[in-house]
């Protein structure tokens, strides 16, 4: 019994929920302004994008078009193991288009720069990045966010889409993790 309490994680609040959706909506702002006329492709990187990704997209009113991309470099730790891998690939041609990749977070810049460089191969008219979260403090590989949300300190955080081992996304706050 002892063990369990000792090894509970702890959770505090560091992003409310009613935070979170005030900066949704002016990144959809933001995002409008710069697609009107446009048929943007969304490309969410699964799994911690798509809570952030399902606001966003219901703040715009742009006939876009969405897609997933499912990047591993963690497994089941708290820190990235420096390879990526696509899990699971894109079904749009993204050729020609307008992209917006929606990024829950942006951490060592290691996945997210492997994922643009891997998009830009693709040669889309545009490729932009929105990332609900940034940990600058934690950068190894120099990443530009277009549209950015919050820049967090060098904490574990969840919720709201991020998890820890595949837990806390369901939180509607982001939290940092502690045990």
């Amino acid at each position: 019994m002892l063990y369990e309490m000792v090894s509970q994680p702890q959770l505090k609040v560091l992003i409310a929920c009613e935070e979170i959706a005030k900066v949704v909506a002016r990144l959809a702002g933001e995002i409008k302004k710069d697609y009107q006329g446009k048929q943007p492709l969304f490309i969410g990187v699964l799994k911690g994008s798509f809570v952030f990704m399902a606001d966003l997209v219901r703040q715009l009113d742009l006939p876009l078009e969405i897609d997933f991309i499912k990047l591993s470099s963690y497994g089941a730790g708290k820190e990235t193991s420096g390879k990526v891998r696509v899990v699971q690939g894109l079904k749009t041609p993204i050729e020609g288009r307008d992209v917006l990749v929606v990024e829950d977070i942006v951490d060592t810049g290691i996945t997210i720069s492997f994922l643009l460089n891997y998009l830009k191969r693709k040669k889309p008219a545009s490729l932009r990045l929105c990332a609900l979260t940034d940990k600058p403090s934690r950068r190894r590989v120099p990443v530009s966010i277009d549209y950015l949300g919050f820049s967090v300190p060098d904490k574990f955080i969840v919720g709201y889409g991020l998890d820890f081992d595949e837990k806390f996304r369901y939180l509607p706050d982001i939290c940092e993790l502690s045990s």
